[in-house]
């Protein structure tokens, strides 16, 4: 099983699946540096841009649905066994829900006041989505070398699992600080929006760990 997993791998530039699991990660990652503009753009006032990198989050993560479903077909296609087929799957679908969730962000970044949040939630908010950014592209980068270096994705596996918890660090930064900051200028509705905004940033980088630990175990059936 795992020869025949690693042989498929390897022949990886001419596989039509493994160029749709490029174009997935591809249109993944990007959907992400999409919704960090989108922040960085509503945080400086500019509303038009913001609104139009939001739009590129939906028509990349549209993308990543559709590649989903052609991986699937393609998969299910090839010579390998139900257990190997089974893992670059799960594989898929938890990139998916990287896309998913920067769909999500995005959603409730269009209604965030922004221009009302504390000020020290911007700032963590803004720093979680810089390692945000980070860990989705070396995501991409782990799966790619997954077929080419097994020892090099491992190691860059390490490396997401690291900037998952620096973000997970100042979510819970960001948690601690709700019950002192001033809400004077905001409403219940505002407030609770502001809180689901950095849940599903958060959830981004929870998503890109959860991707490297199927690496992981893909990896295994290799060695």
């Amino acid at each position: 099983m795992s020869e025949r997993l690693v042989s498929w791998l390897d022949r990886r530039r001419r596989m039509k699946s493994i160029e749709l699991i490029q174009r997935h990660l591809s249109a993944t990652s990007s959907a992400v540096e999409e919704l960090h503009r989108a922040i960085e753009y509503k945080v400086n006032g500019d509303l038009e841009a913001s609104g139009e990198a939001v739009d590129r989050v939906a028509e990349l993560e549209a993308e990543a649905d559709h590649l989903r479903d052609e991986i699937s077909l393609e998969v299910a296609k090839s010579p390998l066994p139900a257990g190997d087929r089974e893992d670059l799957l799960r594989l898929i679908r938890r990139v998916d829900w990287i896309a998913d969730w920067a769909r999500e962000a995005a959603r409730i970044l269009v209604w965030t006041p922004l221009d009302k949040m504390p000020r020290e939630l911007i700032d963590i908010m803004r720093a979680m989505m810089v390692k945000v950014r980070e860990c989705v592209l070396n995501v991409e980068r782990c799966v790619n070398r997954l077929g080419v270096d097994l020892e090099e994705a491992l190691k860059i596996a390490d490396t997401v699992e690291r900037l998952e918890e620096e973000v997970d660090e100042r979510y819970l930064e960001a948690r601690g600080m709700y019950p002192t900051l001033d809400y004077s200028r905001v409403n219940p509705g505002e407030a609770i929006l502001i809180s689901q905004l950095l849940d599903a940033i958060e959830y981004i980088a929870d998503w890109s760990e959860n991707t490297i630990d199927q690496v992981r175990i893909i990896a295994i059936r290799i060695v």
